[in-house]
Order: C-alpha cells, then sequence, then structure tokens
C-alpha cells in the first residue's frame, strides 16, 4: 500500500534553535525556511535543544516548533504522524541521532543534510594550528571526517556552502555531485553603494561573530596579542569594537579602553554596528564555510582584512572587498592604508558590492534549488539505487543506531 504524503510538508530537525542574531548558521536556517516556504512548504522546527531568549520567534514566521527527545520511541510516534514529504537535518550530528528513525518510520521522505560547513574540516584546521603546523597540511582523515562524510552518503542531497568544500568533497572523498548542492548564503537585490554611509560619516574598527564559536575567539585574541597593537601604533585615536554573544571570561578580561581594545557584548543590531564602522577585521586562522560577518560588512559597506581562510569560498575570480593576508604586517599595513585611504576604501567597498551581485543573491540559487528538490521528489527510488553504498551504510547504521537508542532507552527507564 502506497504511503501519501501531506502535501508539501517539512521538517526540520535542528541542532539548536535558530539565533540569525547572533549567528551566520541562525541567519542562514532563516534563509533556508524562506526558500521552502515560497513553495508553499508547511513547516515544523524540531530539537532536542531548548530556545534562548535570542532564539528566533519561528511562530511569527508561521513555523510550528516542537520539543524532541533523544533515545525516546516518542519522536516515532511524531514523525509517522506528521509524515513529512521532507526532513532537513541541521548539520551531520542530528542525521546521527534521528536518521535511523526518518528512514524507518518514513522511508519514502526524502533526506536532506545542511553541513552548515564541514565540521570535520574545520576541526582539523583548528589542530593544525594548535600544534604550529600550516593549515594546508591540517589531516582531513580523521574520526569526524568519516561520521561526517557517511552522513552526506546516508542522504539523499546535502546542502554544501562554500566552493572549496564542492571541490574537497568531490576530489579527495570522491562524492558524487549527484548527492550535493552548492547553496551559499544569500542575499536579497542590494542597493547598491549610494545608499551607504560614507567614508567620512564612519569611525573605528570592528570584529563581529559568535564567541562560543572557536575560531572567532581565536581571531580576537590574535588580534590582541599580535595586530592591534600595532595597528594602534600608526593611528592611536582609533578604537577597535569586538562584538559577539556568548564571551567567555578570557575575552571578558582583554576589554582595555587605554590600548583602544573594546569588548562591546553582543550586537542585536549588526546593521547599525556595522554600517557605523569604517573596517571589519577578521584574522581567522582556522575555519571552514563561508564567513557571515565578511558577507555583513559588504552587504553594510565596510571593507574587511582578512586571512586565506577568512576569504575562502566569497570572492571566486573577482576582487576581494578590502585586503587578504596571512602575514601579520601586512594585515597591519593594509588595515591602516584601508582605513585611511578614501579611494582604496571606496573601490574595496565597491569590490564587496559586485561580490554581493554576482555570488549570492538569492535568484541566482533559489529557482535550480527549488527544481532539484521537486526532481528528487519524483525520481527517489532510482536517485538512491544510484547511491547504493548510501543505502548501504543506511542499513548498517539504522541497525547499529537502532539497537544502541533503544539499550539506552530501556536503561533510563
Amino acid at each position: 500500500m502506497a504511503i501519501l504524503f501531506k502535501m508539501n510538508t517539512l521538517l526540520i530537525i535542528g541542532h539548536t534553535f535558530p539565533e540569525p542574531t547572533t549567528t551566520a548558521a541562525g541567519s542562514r536556517m532563516t534563509k533556508l525556511i524562506s526558500l521552502f516556504q515560497e513553495q508553499e512548504f508547511k513547516i515544523t522546527f524540531a530539537s532536542t535543544a531548548s530556545e534562548s531568549d535570542k532564539s528566533k520567534d519561528l511562530s511569527s514566521i508561521s513555523v510550528q516548533t516542537k520539543s524532541i527527545e533523544l533515545n525516546n520511541v516518542s519522536f516515532d510516534g511524531f514523525i509517522s504522524e506528521l509524515n513529512p514529504s521532507i526532513v532537513l537535518f541541521d548539520r551531520f550530528i542530528t542525521e546521527e541521532q534521528f536518521g535511523w528513525r526518518v528512514a524507518e518510520n518514513c522511508p519514502n521522505t526524502l533526506r536532506i543534510l545542511d553541513t552548515e560547513d564541514l565540521h570535520f574540516l574545520r576541526k582539523a584546521r583548528q589542530e593544525a594550528v594548535k600544534k604550529g603546523e600550516s593549515v594546508e597540511k591540517a589531516n582531513v582523515f580523521s574520526e569526524t571526517t568519516k561520521r561526517e562524510i557517511a552522513s552526506i552518503l546516508r542522504c539523499d542531497l546535502s546542502l554544501i556552502i562554500s566552493e572549496y568544500e564542492m571541490k574537497l568533497l568531490q576530489n579527495t572523498f570522491k562524492i558524487d555531485v549527484s548527492i550535493l548542492q552548492y547553496l551559499p548564503f544569500l542575499v536579497e537585490e542590494t542597493s547598491g553603494v549610494n545608499k551607504l554611509k560614507s567614508f567620512e560619516e564612519r569611525n573605528h574598527f570592528i570584529t563581529i561573530g559568535n564567541l562560543l564559536h572557536q575560531p572567532n575567539v581565536d581571531s580576537v585574541l590574535y588580534l590582541k596579542k599580535e595586530i592591534w597593537p600595532k595597528i594602534r601604533k600608526q593611528l592611536p585615536k582609533v578604537n577597535l569594537h569586538i562584538y559577539g554573544a556568548y564571551a567567555p571570561q578570557q575575552i571578558l578580561e582583554l576589554h582595555n579602553e587605554k590600548e583602544g581594545f573594546f569588548i562591546k557584548g553582543w550586537a542585536k543590531n549588526v546593521s547599525e554596528v556595522m554600517s557605523e564602522a569604517k573596517v571589519c577585521l577578521a584574522p581567522l586562522r582556522f575555519g571552514a564555510g563561508l564567513k557571515g560577518k565578511l558577507l555583513d560588512a559588504m552587504v553594510y559597506g565596510t571593507p574587511s582584512v582578512t586571512t586565506t581562510i577568512g576569504a575562502e569560498g566569497m570572492t571566486g575570480e573577482l576582487p576581494f572587498s578590502g585586503m587578504v593576508s596571512d602575514n601579520v604586517e601586512t594585515i597591519v599595513n593594509a588595515s591602516v592604508e584601508l582605513y585611511s585611504n578614501k579611494s582604496k576604501w571606496l573601490q574595496a567597498q565597491q569590490n564587496g558590492n559586485e561580490i554581493l551581485n554576482k555570488r549570492f543573491r538569492r535568484e541566482l540559487f533559489s529557482e535550480e534549488f527549488n527544481a532539484r528538490i521537486n526532481s528528487l521528489q519524483q525520481n527517489i527510488s532510482t536517485h538512491r539505487n544510484n547511491n547504493f553504498i548510501g543505502q548501504i551504510l543506511q542499513y548498517k547504521t539504522l541497525q547499529s543506531s537502532k539497537y544502541l537508542s533503544k539499550w539506552i532507552e530501556a536503561k533510563n527507564k
């Protein structure tokens, strides 16, 4: 007997409830929700996490929410009743936790993984930096890699945010492009640079990012110890404003007004603080995916100075909206020059606007994404047969995860 779907129903299983004002991941999730709503999907967002005071009020955008539990048979009843046409896993961890239950209870449901960024790549680079090694030599063949690649193979489609990561998955790990979809950050049509605050209206440097995120913590420490003192020596009246939610004590203790190093905390309105700054500093030594802070800087006309890791996947063949370097002295000199030289500042701002319009405009990706989803829904059996390794992994994982979960469930009783 054929299983009948409720038309256009999407279940998102979130690692956390989205916080678009604190993380790029939260902002991306709200954009994904919008893409599906354009296709008239009825959406439910479920998570094992608790909502915070910074979580998006999903009811305000007509998304239902559901609290779910790990290793609890109640999820089986919930998803069987909902019977979604699509399940979207937010990061590979949620696919590990709930993917087998989705496959068992709703075998014909399309399973999509939003990787956010490749976690194994970020962790490998972080480990390389800790060891004092070049990130180019980072060991990407780790246990985390095996888990994340297995999750990608088990799903019908994985959303990849960066062109670099698309190439890495295809060239290094031989993942077939038929189960991958390049979907970067999406921005609406930009208004150009004419409506932005002028060079003369702006002051000070800015850096911004969730300070629970280790690449951002490392970047602030790097600024404090090696970069900012040298910039301040050349620009003694200029300050650096560091914005970010969830700052740990080691970051809060760096606040020093005499040195012009201001820990400002959470910025509720990114547009306001970014629009007032003259230059964005993002000396990221490790990380993966795309950097939301650099996209925001382009949107609000703020030139940036960043590293190779920071700019990865952002520009294609276009010139960056500022300066890219991994050398401290070059970063310092470029920061001072961008801050002081109006013509170079304006050119960097214009470069950013061109990047947004040619590489991240929503309309460049939305139609192709919707067509891909529709095609997969109509040809799911053939698609899965072409990804037979994924079927094998799904079978083995379903069995092992199922009985481990049932053991934990029984133990908890």
